[in-house]
């Protein structure tokens, strides 16, 4: 059986330039891979669906990074460019009994009825974008759908990333002018190509900020996800100051990072298929079976650091030795041709997918109806105020952003009509 000692471990691309490619090497190597991520650190990523599904609900599997000897041994640096995934005090590094904890009283704020709440408010927030964006760009604002002239735009800044920005900056009652800092600090934080120690600063500098709003916010509590999480109680437990501020930092990072991604690679796939994007405008093909199939096909996150063996568990013919660190490896399990019939051809016709892009097990996504929410309110309105929509020029080939945990393109380039 291969063990760590035995293979060589694969340099990971950190710029993230060809996730795809480089998760069908991975992938053909069998359900785990050894891989090297920045800083000559070694990790297994499970690129098999069925694999990844196992482990992500295996109890021998854990967040707490106490479980992974390097770390516990002080052999990654404080300013390793992940250690924002490493070192927060929270639910994303919790296990067991402290874990369901953690999410049983952040469950009490973050209710699907909250979420559902939000709808009326998401809806006007992407019209009043678009009918901006219209006026920006020849048409008239808040005029009829498809009345632009045709000009450019480029999606990430006038649309997919404001509208879940706007939306999770009312849910948690951040300061608008903070949004834009926080976005950049987020950036930076899951970013695997940041210089060394850019991280931990983007890390200090979030906790600095959110530490500010939950003091706010115990003064004059609101009607948002901040107060509502530092009032839920269970029994007489409630979430200390520390596990407030890393909550709001999950939440942060997972409310408007991944949906960006998640509109941008859909609004592509859309665009590629013109047969498929005139079924769904008429109704024929259901936007949430959009949404699926992009989480699948081209899950927002590629690389998700880090999980760790607590005991030595055996993955086909390959020994993950107790205290090894393991990525999920979602793009790459969506792509699985041993589980999905034709797994690089987008198919919103696959009927129910059941993918791993929100996770699997005890850390599945808590926002995971919100991101779905908001994904499919934004691809509704945008291609009904624009129903001519088509890539720019300068969109034929878009630079993918420099991450391997993030996947997606830097910039979208499309013509409004």
């Amino acid at each position: 059986m291969e063990t760590s000692e035995t293979l060589t471990a694969i340099p990971l691309d950190v710029f993230g330039q060809a996730q795809h490619q480089e998760n069908a090497r991975l992938r053909a190597l069998g359900p785990v891979a050894l891989v090297e991520l920045p800083g000559g650190v070694p990790a297994w990523a499970v690129t098999h669906h069925q694999a990844l599904q196992d482990l992500l609900a295996d109890p021998r599997v854990g967040k707490d990074p106490r479980h992974w000897s390097q770390y516990a041994e002080g052999r990654v640096p404080a300013d390793w460019p992940l250690i924002g995934f490493v070192n927060v005090p929270g639910m994303i590094t919790t296990d067991g009994t402290e874990h369901r904890r953690l999410r049983a009283l952040v469950g009490q704020a973050l209710t699907p009825r909250r979420v559902e709440v939000l709808r009326p408010r998401i809806e006007a927030l992407a019209e009043r974008l678009l009918a901006e964006l219209g006026g920006d760009l020849g048409g008239e604002p808040g005029g009829e759908p498809g009345d632009s002239r045709g000009g450019e735009f480029e999606l990430r800044a006038a649309f997919a990333y404001p509208l879940p920005m706007q939306v999770i900056g009312e849910l948690l009652g951040l300061p608008p002018a903070d949004q834009d800092t926080l976005h950049e600090l987020c950036d930076t934080l899951i970013s695997s190509s940041a210089e060394p120690g850019r991280a931990l600063a983007a890390q200090q500098a979030l906790f600095a900020l959110l530490g500010s709003l939950a003091a706010r916010k115990r003064e004059q509590p609101g009607d948002d996800l901040t107060s509502a999480l530092i009032a839920a109680r269970e029994s007489n437990d409630a979430l200390s100051e520390q596990e407030v501020v890393a909550t709001l930092m999950l939440t942060l990072v997972a409310g408007h990072e991944t949906t960006l991604n998640l509109i941008t690679n859909a609004v592509r796939a859309l665009l590629a298929d013109p047969a498929l994007r005139a079924r769904v405008t008429a109704g024929e093909v259901d936007w949430s079976a959009v949404v699926e199939e992009t989480l699948r096909h081209d899950s927002p996150v590629g690389q998700f650091p880090l999980r760790y063996a607590i005991e030595d568990i055996a993955v086909g013919d390959v020994l993950i030795r107790r205290g090894e660190a393991l990525l999920a490896s979602y793009a790459a399990a969506g792509r699985d041709g041993g589980h999905f019939a034709d797994a690089d051809t987008f198919d919103a016709d696959r009927g129910p997918v059941r993918h791993l892009s929100f996770g699997h097990g005890p850390h599945f996504c808590l926002g995971a109806g919100l991101a779905r929410l908001e994904a499919e309110t934004a691809l509704r309105t945008l291609f009904a105020r624009f129903p001519g929509l088509r890539l720019a020029g300068r969109a034929a080939a878009p630079t993918p952003i420099a991450s391997f945990t993030s996947n997606s393109v830097r910039e979208l380039w499309l013509m409004a009509g």
